[in-house]
């Protein structure tokens, strides 16, 4: 039977409840146990030493002469239904045959019993409808051919695959065990702006809206680093958000244009202590998860264990590549470059240029959890240069089977070094570089009044979550990741 004619079908059922006075939406239901619950007190409960009442999805429907089976879902889980004859009457068992659909939400009260086969189940008294559906549940979800029809039904993804639930219950375990931890060391959480004047934190292309109650170009957040250094310059030595930025960038299995993203900032600490610092949180992360002390990606056993290694940037160039990168120069190393297939844009710098051939045949080969320290300083300039060797950034980013999943710094709190990067940075920018850092004079002014030395960090929730849940893209750890319109 066609689709809309299911839709005729069930919307007629609805009117004819409704004309015959039955409400198939009514404003309260009367649950005395979830179906988790039922399961859990069941002993307490069967063989009628107390009424329960169920409410649910109905997801099976399986017929037997004068009784009927159906399991329903709840939020917690499932449970079995029993409808028979003789205890509802006639007409009541008629009527919800005919009044229910598989995906109506039904509400169900009466006695806990197990059957002869052993199952836990509730033999009904009374059923009422809760919410009359019109369109019935897909048959065939789990083998969708296409499958960016699961993110833009994502409420039915939810319903019909419980590996997709548990992805995002985990994803929810790590905001929480986050937060906890921080909580725990002295960290206050805070929120900061999303439409800024100048985008700033990091390097990415903004998305540009405009604000007519004060008729001003504003700007999605691409990262809240610079808001939160500000409150390092107000007093607080240790603040954290967890929330959503934006980049006007590519979209690929590790990209979406909005991400949530944890950045905290620590004042008297550098990135040294944070390495450590990070190797806790992870492991507190990973705890609360249950994947310590390894999780499977892929094909790949990840060795969780600590502590992970310190690796310099170069030294990575140099294994994998052959390539002793302080004896060549900027035109050495594009051309190096070019060899592997790489498009060296004339506007790229020898650390840009370093960077990308890391990326492509470096980073990749990397699979357990190791921090790459010491990158070039162009590459981050809002990051402190190391003291003894000023061409590298006080910095590291921990990178889990190919995938960068903490950026992190010791940051630069020299008003005038910063201005100098900022300057820079607006040169790369008329060149054509659209990812290139702003120069943003009310941060500059608020290093003027000066910031504690300290140290920040960043990770992505959701690249974390996908390693964690052995996820093969972000759009599946995404609820409503950014997809194209048909």
């Amino acid at each position: 039977m066609a689709l809309e004619d299911i839709r005729k079908i069930r919307l007629a059922k609805r009117a004819e409840l409704l004309r015959l006075g039955k409400n198939p939406y009514p404003i309260s239901a009367k649950r005395t146990h979830s179906c988790e619950a039922a399961h859990r007190e069941f002993e307490a409960l069967k063989d009628g030493a107390k009424e329960v009442t169920l409410a649910g999805r109905m997801m099976t429907l399986r017929e037997h002469g004068g009784s009927t089976f159906t399991d329903i879902k709840d939020g917690t889980g499932k449970f079995q239904l029993y409808f028979k004859k003789d205890v509802l009457g006639e007409k009541g068992y008629e009527e919800a045959l005919k009044d229910f659909d598989i995906g109506d939400i039904i509400e169900a009260r009466g006695i806990l019993f197990q059957t002869k086969r052993g199952e836990e189940s509730l033999e009904v008294r009374d059923i009422k409808i809760l919410v009359k559906t019109a369109h019935p549940l897909p048959e065939k979800w789990h083998g969708l051919v296409d499958i960016e029809e699961r993110f833009r039904k994502r409420y039915l993804d939810l319903l019909m695959n419980e590996k997709v639930r548990r992805v995002f219950e985990n994803r929810n375990k790590i905001m929480k065990a986050t937060r906890e931890f921080l909580d725990s060391a002295g960290f206050m959480e805070v929120e900061t702006s999303i439409l800024q004047p100048i985008p700033g934190g990091a390097n990415a292309k903004p998305f540009k809206t405009h604000l007519h109650a004060l008729d001003m170009d504003l700007y999605l957040r691409v990262a809240p680093e610079l808001d939160l250094k500000k409150l390092l310059v107000g007093g607080f030595e240790k603040v954290y958000e967890i929330g959503r930025s934006f980049r006007n960038e590519g979209i690929d299995s590790a990209h979406n244009p909005e991400f949530t993203s944890l950045e905290f900032y620590w004042a008297y600490a550098d990135y040294k202590q944070l390495m450590k610092f990070s190797e806790e949180l992870f492991v507190h992360i990973f705890k609360a998860v249950g994947v310590y002390p390894s999780f499977s990606h892929g094909e790949k056993i990840i060795d969780l264990t600590i502590p992970w290694p310190r690796v310099e940037f170069v030294a990575l160039l140099q294994k994998y590549l052959d390539i002793d990168y302080e004896s060549l120069n900027r035109d050495a190393l594009a051309k190096r470059a070019e060899g592997l297939g790489i498009k060296v844009e004339t506007r790229l710098s020898k650390g840009q240029i370093g960077d990308a051939l890391y990326k492509k045949a470096c980073r990749p080969r990397i699979q357990n959890p190791t921090f790459i320290i010491h990158q070039p300083a162009e590459l981050a300039p809002l990051a402190k240069p190391l003291p003894d060797n000023p061409k590298y950034s006080a910095r590291f980013q921990l990178v889990i089977d190919g995938w960068e999943v903490v950026n992190a710094f010791s940051e630069l709190n020299d008003p005038v070094r910063q201005r100098e990067f900022f300057e820079e940075q607006e040169k790369q920018r008329k060149k054509g570089d659209e990812e290139a850092q702003r120069l943003d004079e009310t941060f500059l002014e608020a290093l003027e009044y000066g910031m504690p030395p300290a140290a920040g960090f960043a990770f992505g929730v959701d690249r974390l979550t996908a390693l964690l849940t052995n996820s093969h893209s972000l759009r599946e750890v995404i609820l409503f990741p950014t997809m194209r319109p048909r």
